[in-house]
């Protein structure tokens, strides 16, 4: 007789499924170690769903510990924000799909632009004055209006706020080289910064908010800082330049779904790239790269189950990685943290990003949408 599923039955085989938990009190506390390492007040940019850790969960975590401002990609992101009831200000500098200056006014969000031709269409747009913030180019070449583009970026600004469709509020740059935390390498971009302010000035704008350095400049140069520090990555708990430790802000947990001991000599996963120089106990972790474990990893690459530090063996798979637990054999449903901020046996984001070659931002944004996530 086949089983019937009823709201009050629960399949007693299930297994906790993948998730990825966000841990707000670091994310509180990174946002407190950055104030304390600057005068300027603090902006957190929370694109990228917060460096995937949700962008709600992050900006309220941030703004309750003292972020001022809220930095996104585009205005829909930051008219979210706005509807869940966070009333700070909110920058949104990329709008890659073009910013809705007639959204932008009603929801009081400012707009960064870094274009003759950008400028040109926000004004055309406007209605009501946007909040408008100047990007100058300060050494990227990756946007941002060239500097000698930035005469005329001035004279349409002038005709915007003439006209009452804009209001200028800011100057804002990005730092090239911020994370080889010398204040050396960091230099021409602070001057070009100095330079396209003082032009702004001298213009007629003001008062004005400059801002320059994100995370790495934050913790590391102070003559970067201006009037504001663009805090994004650090939020979570990656310094770009690795010389601060800051609190992880997030836990990759999943469970084992099925283990057997194997003999010497067997193959593991697809190509059989590793054969098990002795008889061992494997259990596979139901994850893989569809849901963000980078497939090409070293050799150093494990996960926590039981206390202990288990390598990845074989092939990452799309859906399943495969762990040498050795003279140990965990049942299906283990536990199995990939990585988190514990310590020790817990493998760290920063981990992952060095196994992986790459750097820990891709990793905690790459987490697939079949990973759940929840807020500790």
């Amino acid at each position: 007789m086949t089983a019937v599923l009823t709201p009050e039955r629960t399949l007693l085989s299930a297994l906790s499924a993948p998730t990825l938990q966000t841990i707000p009190d670091a994310v509180a506390a990174n946002v407190r170690q950055v104030r304390a390492a600057t005068v300027s007040i603090v902006m957190a940019v929370v694109k990228a769903d917060g460096y995937g850790h949700g962008a709600l969960a992050v900006a309220r975590a941030a703004v309750d510990a003292g972020a001022d401002w809220l930095g996104v990609t585009d205005v829909a992101e930051a008219v979210a924000l706005r509807e869940a009831g966070l009333t700070v200000p909110i920058l949104s500098w990329l709008n890659p799909a073009g910013a809705d200056a007639l959204l932008a006014a009603d929801q009081r969000i400012d707009i960064a632009v870094g274009s003759v031709e950008e400028l040109r269409q926000l004004v055309a747009d406007a209605e009501n004055p946007v909040r408008v913030h100047l990007h100058l180019d300060t050494g990227m070449a990756r946007g941002g209006c060239a500097v000698e583009d930035w005469a005329e970026l001035l004279r349409i600004a002038r005709r915007g706020v003439t006209s009452g469709r804009i209001e200028v509020v800011g100057v804002m740059g990005h730092l090239p080289r911020a994370d080889e935390a010398d204040p050396a390498a960091n230099a021409a971009a602070v001057l070009r910064m100095r330079q396209g302010r003082d032009a702004v000035l001298r213009a007629g704008f003001g008062p004005l908010l400059v801002h320059l350095a994100a995370t790495a400049g934050a913790l590391t140069d102070p003559r970067t800082h201006f009037g504001m520090v663009r805090i994004g990555a650090g939020l979570v708990g990656i310094d770009p330049s690795e010389t601060v430790a800051l609190a992880g802000a997030s836990r990759f947990t999943a469970s084992v779904v099925h283990s057997a001991r194997v003999p010497a000599g067997t193959a593991v996963g697809y190509g059989g790239t590793r054969v098990m120089p002795r008889a061992t106990h494997l259990s596979v972790v139901g994850v893989g790269y569809a849901d963000g474990i980078p497939r090409q990893l070293s050799a150093e690459a494990g996960v926590e189950i039981g206390g202990r530090r288990h390598p990845i063996v074989g092939r990452v798979s799309m859906d399943q990685i495969v762990i040498d637990t050795g003279e140990v054999s965990f049942p299906r449903g283990t536990a199995v943290t990939l990585f988190g901020p514990e310590g020790g046996a817990v493998p760290s984001v920063q981990d992952w990003a060095r196994w992986a070659e790459t750097i820990p931002h891709t990793i905690v944004t790459g987490i697939g949408p079949r990973v759940q996530r929840s807020i500790a």
